[in-house]
């Protein structure tokens, strides 16, 4: 049996992640033909046309229209994902979007249900979402261990993820950068959509949200740059979400508390408070007023000699377009899970109030559409940045 025909792809989108990520895969990839690529700047659009021997596009329809792609990789600005997801659904064309899915639920519910209506006439339709982060070791091996249940019941999970440093030139070398208009939230829509699912790809959705969420703290920004939340599951188990980008160093710890012990994720290390007993037995049983539980600390072996990030996710979407999407990393419609709790938090924060999930998409729409419509801030002219390595900005 033969290989599998070639996937012709185009790429839409070519900033830093297009241009320093996905450039480098497409140019080698054996098992795809670039078919196109397409930036609304023609230089650097003709630019990297040359480098893949591609044709150069500046308008997505054009592409979509001339090139002959048959699967799209979505990499612009945030906003954008949804009208040229659901095109290219309508068109029936696979999809792998870079994260997040949207800027709210309203806009990512459009793009999830003209996948499923695409999908209902053509079921080999194949719908992928950039979360490399479900492809690092650690996390692979905190999934697993919290999946097998060897922790008993969960009762707390505290993320402090504070490494996401920016600095003012950051936020100033692109004019869509930290607006309401052009990118619509802070650190909440841009760094951590990949926390926030790897939150609920761990620990299931929450029942109640609490954010308290800091607008421009120590930035030049309208958006948030500190945030934290507090997160109430059905089940009893509490969280905590704690993310800024304006400490250095910055703190990477997450503390997973079961009933059976305490698994503590930090500065690549993953150890294991193993307890003899069920706490929660504990508790009550103990003929004692103080005495802990005998306890057993286990590090965790991780392999990371294993293949992760961009390349994985992007070889598993090409792998689900020819076998089925059982092989993607993480399916599209995923999306919608850490962008709810990015909106949830938000939410709480501009109202003060709890939210409930599932949340009502139409409030949180509105309170940003004021937000865009009473902005009064000026960006400044956008500052032109030298290349930097873009793996400095990922896994965190």
């Amino acid at each position: 049996m033969g290989a599998p025909p070639k996937v012709k792809i185009g790429l839409v989108g070519l900033g830093a992640i297009g241009t320093r990520m996905y450039v480098p895969i497409l140019k080698e990839a054996e098992e795809v033909e670039v078919v196109g690529i397409c930036d609304i700047d023609r230089s650097k659009a003709d630019e990297y046309a040359a480098v893949l021997n591609t044709t150069a596009f500046y308008d997505v329809n054009e592409m979509f229209d001339q090139s002959g792609l048959n699967a799209i990789i979505i990499s612009v600005p945030h906003y954008d994902h949804t009208p040229i997801a659901i095109e290219a659904f309508r068109r029936g064309l696979h999809v792998l979007c870079e994260k997040p899915i949207a800027v709210h639920i309203n806009d990512a519910t459009k793009m999830i249900v003209a996948y499923e209506e695409a999908k209902a006439a053509n079921p080999s339709l194949v719908f992928g979402i950039m979360f490399q982060e479900r492809t690092l070791p650690f996390h692979r091996k905190l999934k697993d261990i919290v999946a097998s249940g060897e922790l008993g019941r969960l009762m707390r999970a505290t993320w402090i993820n504070t490494k996401w440093f920016r600095s003012q030139l950051y936020y100033d070398s692109g004019d869509w950068r930290a607006t309401w208009a052009g990118e619509g939230g802070g650190i909440l829509t841009n760094q951590c959509p990949h926390n926030l699912d790897l939150y609920q790809w761990l620990f299931g959705m929450p029942a109640q949200v609490h954010g308290f969420a800091h607008i421009g703290k120590y930035h030049n920004i309208e958006v948030e740059d500190e945030v934290t939340a507090y997160l109430e599951h059905e089940n009893g188990m509490v969280g905590h979400f704690i993310v800024t980008t304006a400490e250095s160093p910055g703190t990477n710890r997450l503390e997973i508390v079961g009933e059976y012990g305490t698994l503590v994720y930090e500065k690549d290390t993953l150890v294991l408070h193993k307890g003899r007993v069920s706490m929660i037995d504990h508790i009550q049983n103990t003929p004692t007023r103080f005495d802990n539980i005998e306890t057993w600390y286990t590090e965790i072996p991780v392999d990371r000699n294993v293949p992760s990030n961009h390349p994985v996710v992007f070889e598993q979407f090409i792998r689900a377009i020819h076998h089925g999407d059982a092989e993607l990393v993480a399916h599209g419609t995923e999306g919608i899970h850490g962008l709810t709790l990015a909106n949830a938090i938000m939410l709480s924060s501009f109202t003060r109030q709890t939210v409930e999930l599932p949340m009502d998409g139409n409030a949180y729409e509105a309170q940003l559409q004021e937000r865009i419509r009473g902005s009064k801030y000026v960006k400044k002219k956008a500052v032109s940045v030298e290349s930097e390595d873009m793996n400095a900005s990922f896994s965190k």
